[in-house]
């Protein structure tokens, strides 16, 4: 029933989305879109905090797998043909459009089989009565789980070193800290990652791009810090300088999704969760410090990548219903959605709330971990709180023994730890 209904509806005016106009650029829907252009030209970051911003002219596209059949499944472990044959399929489908395989952006094959597609919207209301699409949804620009570079709290070190290491409370509270000793890696799904921190085991290599131009193309480069900050949090080096990560030492490989603002499309961040699963091994973690407005097919992206790596996701910042967000707002076995509290487990009045979704509430106000330039910052958000469960699933399973005090839902959130 939810597929029928976005099919129906998700190709209208964002049913059930907030719309902000972020400038006067605002391309019309016969024209073709240059993501690549909106995310580094159009968006102010002034104004651009959390929430849900339709890109016009831009659509994700879900095939329906009962009709069409799971094309990248057929393919195995060759990604690069799974994503070829998804590709073929999506241009046979739109050639009854006008629409050649140029108006497609990004291929799924492995969580989803779509794509993301340049179109006008007469073009994707005829495209939802094709009985090969099980639904059509607006992209949207996703935002950082904290406004872009600073988080509820503040933070401004933009570099700089660290001359002695310390161990920030929230990996304390965690019971984290401990030496990272298995052969699984976290992916930090984010702003890219700085690769030649000092303090970071970065591999680069097996990592994805959604910007393939401009500024942000440079997969070992952060233009951001929050990617490198939540990867930190996650696994920094047990090495005598900066900070300690709860899994200390492990891998992290950055999949950048968000740029040097810290923006993204929802197609970009679908993109992103696809490689993890097709790239990802039994025993892996993927963390999501990011969000926006519901996403149908941002969620069930989430849940189908689950299957293979455990995904810890960012609540949002928002003191709102997290069940209204996503990815917080997915569900599954694998899949845990984190709130955020301060010292003294006193819940962070920005944190978002509800279970389900949230499962567990970890430290988030002025939590300090590495950043860009081979630096440090101290930050806050539940972009900060979902990396610590992120390390505790990577160390193994989250235990707790208690409760987060001033839920405002009335059901206390457990406080995860190792």
């Amino acid at each position: 029933m939810k597929h029928s209904f976005f099919k129906r509806m998700a190709v209208l005016a964002g049913a059930g989305m907030v719309l902000f106009a972020c400038t006067n650029d605002t391309l019309k829907n016969d024209e073709t879109l240059d993501l690549q252009n909106v995310l580094e030209e159009t968006v102010d970051p002034a104004v651009f905090n959390q929430g849900s911003y339709v890109i016009e002219g831009s659509y994700i596209v879900v095939f329906n797998r009962k009709l069409t059949g799971d094309v990248g499944a057929r393919y195995g472990n060759d990604y690069k043909a799974a994503n070829a044959a998804v590709k073929d399929l999506a241009t046979k489908i739109l050639g009854g459009l006008q629409l050649k395989g140029e108006a497609i952006e990004h291929v799924y094959s492995k969580t989803l089989t779509g794509v993301s597609v340049s179109m006008s919207e007469k073009q994707a209301t005829e495209l939802a009565t094709d009985e090969r699409v099980a639904y059509i949804e607006k992209d949207q620009m996703f935002t950082l789980a904290p406004p872009p570079g600073k988080g509820p709290g503040g933070g401004d070190n933009d570099g700089g070193g660290s001359a002695t290491q310390e161990t920030p409370w929230g990996i304390t509270r965690v019971n984290g800290g401990v030496a990272y000793t298995g052969s699984n890696v976290a992916w930090i799904i984010d702003s890219g990652i700085d690769a030649t921190h000092e303090d970071l085991n970065v591999d680069v290599a097996r990592g994805f791009n959604a910007f393939t131009k401009g500024r942000d193309a440079d997969l070992s480069a952060d233009g951001n810090g929050h990617g490198t900050h939540v990867a930190g949090t996650v696994a920094a080096i047990d090495n005598n300088v900066g900070v300690v990560g709860v899994a200390a030492g492990a891998t992290v490989i950055p999949v950048k999704v968000l740029d040097s603002r810290g923006s993204g499309s929802y197609s970009g961040v679908i993109a992103g969760v696809d490689h993890v699963a097709a790239n990802g091994s039994a025993g892996d973690v993927a963390n999501m410090s990011l969000g926006g407005g519901f996403s149908q097919a941002v969620n069930d992206a989430v849940i189908a990548a689950s299957a293979k790596v455990k995904f810890a996701l960012a609540a949002g910042n928002e003191s709102t219903n997290a069940g209204t967000k996503s990815p917080a707002s997915a569900n599954g076995n694998n899949i845990y959605t984190i709130s955020a509290m301060s010292e003294g487990d006193v819940w962070a009045s920005f944190s978002n709330y509800n279970n389900p979704p949230v499962d567990y509430c970890e430290p988030g106000m002025a939590i300090k971990s590495t950043w860009k330039g081979g630096g440090y910052n101290t930050i806050s958000g539940t972009s900060m709180a979902a990396p610590h469960a992120c390390g505790l699933l990577l160390l193994g399973n989250i235990s707790s023994f208690d409760t987060v005090i001033g839920d405002p839902d009335g059901s206390p959130d457990p406080i995860g730890v190792n």
